[in-house]
């Protein structure tokens, strides 16, 4: 009997079930991609890291590190490499820039390559004072092999393109260019000066008897002591897979957005399909059919369209996941081969079926009710009024679906629970507005307008009206958009450089105390301000309130990190608190009188909260091998978005003045000419002086962000679709009420075009409500997750939401006319041959 009665309508069922087709799809192809990127990651996972084990430090090791080191090395082959950042000087083109300088020393990489362009150049390069420069940056500044550059005070010549690099993605490439240079010049160069920010790695090539895991666990507590950290295959593998996994999950929630639009269009659509079937419902139940089996007729047709949609987006989802391994490249270490995946697939059918059941429930249920009287009697108002206890259980069904599965998605509880929320009430509010438009617009009818705008205006309310339909699934998938397209705007304004005249976009670091009054001399030569000029000194710290490391990394419960107490910190010393710092908590004089036997120190709040110290809590100091015994007497709120540099802790004058130290100075130039000549003018006479262009920062970042958004933005434009296709089959489904009502109209005088305006105003309206509710819900979210997640100062960009508000109204109106184009020509005749 199912089969049969859809004879007649399975180009209606195939039309509203379609809409789920896009979500089914947009998960399958995520769930493809991140299957494939496992597969990707496992089959390439020791040429990530180069090396069976990596030890690594930020800070120069002392003879107890060096001794753990030998002793690994005593076990198999060893590679050293020291990173570091410095100005890359090209003589040719009398250009600088910033680079991650890699001295390299040994047979690294033991797995995978370091691809060069000619392949031979990563061998031939550590054979003397050649280099291997990032082929971007050659193409940037029309560098080739051959040519010299200067890194620090040492030549080199290219020896070839640099490629890529175990491990690295463009990304990363884009962000710090590597150039490679053999490990034995670096001194030469002269940049291992004080204060500079250097890495030193330890590659191994262990014997197949020695487990890399096994042996880095039972050194870890080692590793921890001395402010070593360790990589392996594994631990590679399984940091690498989370990272990409959360991306995964959020991408797949988009796309359970755009399935949830999908459902909406099927409860609504599979609503006005049973009240068009009332009249055969009636007459199979005059004739014994039980409300039961009326009810199972239609729910094999529902299942059986769920299946067809789930098989066609899982169809249409292994295709789309082809393109994702090219949208994703810019993020990933690795080569991703796209390949079809059984396990996505049948995930996405049985969702199609489970979702256009769980969906289409609530109008089902009303089969069950419907009277054999409906043959005889026209009004079916008392099916709505009727109660039903079991439409609570399908309420509860829904409501469980989306939490089982945003938990499966995102892998706690609580978010789940925090999704779930925000989307049933984005679906809350946007059924409110649309409800309570309906009802205002009946309450308050325009009974004195013209003709047209009554009609319109009465579409809005009158019996099978699109206005729920259309709010939640526009709406929805306009809020979407909206909160990606502000959360990107707010958190780019909060890197950016503004225009002010104090804002700097010039950063020299790495400036010696012998350097220092030269520096100024020439920043001021080139008519450059000294914006910021701050001395660091380097220490570590030894104990809180007597507490050592040791005691921390014995007792766990005293939940403090075992970093705190093997970090280097960067402090400075100053009299008083910078524009970017307000006092939380205490007072600050600045000055160390010399009276106490406790130096009074300041903490950022954040830092205090997590080393757990309070004001009069006592820290000890190891400054480069002189002990200091301070106090915390102030904690301070840092600004750390502002353009300057901060600070965890700061000393007060009077205290650090002969420590050993180096200087960072900020200043502004007018324009990109004026920052070269004084950038060029700095690494020239001080080859070790670091400048960071803040502008080539904003640049890059947001290149980055924008090809994440791009990313983002892919999937949401599935939730545009799907809302579009429910637009689509809503029209449909409801063509034949449409029909009678403009039979009635022309009956009653109406020409096409009064018909065709009156469509055109109750789309315009329906779109543009349904827009602007979601950009004031977009509005409402990229607020929040600005503030609470992202904790950022919020930033509104209103021209673009009037870009978007337009676009979606138009889309809507557009869709609705099209798809109501043959209204207009029907003759009353075939509704009264229907209707007969």
């Amino acid at each position: 009997m199912a089969w049969r009665d859809t004879r007649r309508n399975r180009g209606k069922l195939v039309l509203f079930l379609s809409s789920i087709v896009l979500g089914i799809a947009a998960l399958v192809a995520i769930n493809s991609f991140r299957y494939s990127l496992q597969h990707a990651i496992d089959d390439k996972a020791q040429s990530l890291i180069g090396a069976d084990l990596v030890i690594g430090m930020n800070k120069e090791p002392d003879s107890l590190a060096l001794a753990i080191v030998d002793s690994v090395k005593a076990l198999g082959d060893r590679s050293d490499e020291n990173r570091l950042t410095s100005m890359l000087y090209f003589p040719k083109s009398n250009a600088s820039r910033l680079v991650q300088v890699r001295a390299l020393e040994g047979g690294f990489p033991y797995f995978g390559a370091i691809e060069t362009i000619p392949e031979s150049a990563s061998r031939t390069f550590r054979e003397g004072r050649k280099a291997l420069v990032d082929h971007n940056l050659m193409l940037q500044y029309e560098a080739k092999p051959g040519d010299s550059i200067r890194i620090g005070n040492q030549s080199f010549v290219i020896e070839g393109e640099l490629h890529k690099i175990p491990g690295q993605t463009a990304l990363t490439s884009t962000i710090a260019p590597a150039v490679y240079i053999p490990r034995q010049y670096v001194d030469e160069t002269g940049l291992l000066q004080r204060g500079s920010r250097i890495s030193y790695y330890y590659y191994f090539d262990l014997p197949d008897t020695v487990e890399p895991d096994t042996l880095g666990k039972r050194l870890e507590s080692r590793f921890e002591e001395y402010g070593m950290f360790y990589d392996t295959v594994e631990t590679r593998k399984e940091s690498m897979g989370d990272a990409y996994d959360e991306l995964a999950r959020f991408l797949a929630l988009v796309g359970f957005v755009a399935l949830l639009l999908g459902c909406v269009g099927v409860a609504s659509a599979v609503h006005v399909y049973m009240r068009d079937k009332l009249a055969t419902i009636g007459i199979l139940r005059c004739l014994g059919m039980s409300g039961k089996q009326a009810f199972l007729v239609y729910l094999f047709q529902v299942m059986g369209m769920g299946l067809l949609g789930g098989i066609a987006g899982a169809v249409l989802g292994s295709a789309v996941q082809l393109l994702l391994p090219q949208l994703f490249k810019t993020f990933l270490p690795v080569q991703v081969d796209a390949y079809f995946s059984i396990a996505a697939v049948a995930q996405g059918i049985l969702l199609g079926v489970v979702v256009s059941v769980l969906f289409a429930l609530l109008p089902l249920l009303t089969i069950r009710l419907v009277s054999p009287l409906i043959t005889l009697r026209a009004s079916i108002e008392h099916l709505t009024n009727q109660r039903d206890p079991l439409r609570w259980a399908v309420y509860g069904l829904i409501f469980l679906f989306i939490l089982v599965f945003s938990r499966w998605q995102m892998g706690t509880w609580w978010q789940a629970l925090s999704f779930t929320g925000g989307v049933i009430a984005a679906f809350l509010v946007l059924a409110l507005l649309a409800k309570g438009l309906s009802l205002l617009v009946k309450r308050y009818f325009p009974v004195n307008w013209g003709y047209v705008w009554r009609q319109g205006l009465a579409n809005l309310y009158r019996p099978n009206n699109q206005t729920l339909l259309l709010m939640v699934s526009i709406g929805l998938g306009t809020a979407l958009i909206g909160t990606l397209y502000l959360v990107q705007r707010t958190l780019l304004s909060e890197v950016s450089i503004a225009g002010s005249e104090n804002q700097p976009n010039l950063v020299l670091f790495d400036i010696q105390n012998a350097q220092r009054d030269e520096v100024i001399n020439i920043t001021k030569a080139q008519g450059l301000p000294i914006l910021q000029l701050d001395p660091i000194v380097t220490m570590r710290l030894e104990q809180i309130n007597e507490l050592t490391g040791a005691a921390v990394r014995a007792d766990t419960t005293l939940d403090i990190s075992p970093r705190t107490f093997t970090r280097e910190y960067r402090v400075t010393y100053r009299n008083q608190l910078s524009e970017a710092e307000k006092t939380v908590k205490g007072n600050w004089t600045g000055t160390y009188d010399g009276k106490s036997e406790l130096v009074p120190i300041s903490l950022e709040e954040g830092y205090a909260e997590r080393i757990k110290a309070e004001i009069g809590d006592t820290l000890l100091f190891n400054v480069q091998g002189a002990p200091i015994a301070t106090q915390i007497v102030h904690l301070r709120e840092v600004d750390w978005n502002r353009v300057q540099s901060n600070f965890l802790v700061v000393f007060p004058a009077g205290v650090l003045e002969d420590a050993p130290q180096f200087h960072v100075l900020m200043t502004r130039s007018a324009n990109d000419q004026q920052a070269a000549q004084f950038q060029r003018q700095i690494v020239e006479q001080f080859p070790n002086i670091s400048t960071i262009g803040l502008d080539l920062i904003l640049k890059t970042l947001d290149e980055v962000v924008s090809q994440i958004s791009f990313v983002i933005q892919f999937m949401a434009l599935f939730s545009i679709f799907t809302g579009l296709l429910v637009l689509i089959g809503s029209v449909n489904v409801s063509k034949f009420q449409r029909i009678q009502e403009s039979v009635l109209l022309r009956t009653l005088g109406a020409s096409r075009k009064q018909i065709f305006a009156i469509t055109f105003l109750e789309y315009i309206l329906l779109g543009l409500l349904a827009a602007a509710t979601g950009l004031v819900i977009a509005f409402a979210a990229a607020w929040a997750l600005a503030v609470f997640s992202f904790e950022v100062e919020f930033t509104l960009l209103v021209w673009p939401l009037f870009v978007i508000l337009g676009v979606v109204t138009l889309l809507t109106v557009g869709v609705g006319l099209l798809n109501s184009r043959g209204i207009l020509n029907r003759p009353p005749l075939e509704v009264l041959r229907r209707e007969a």
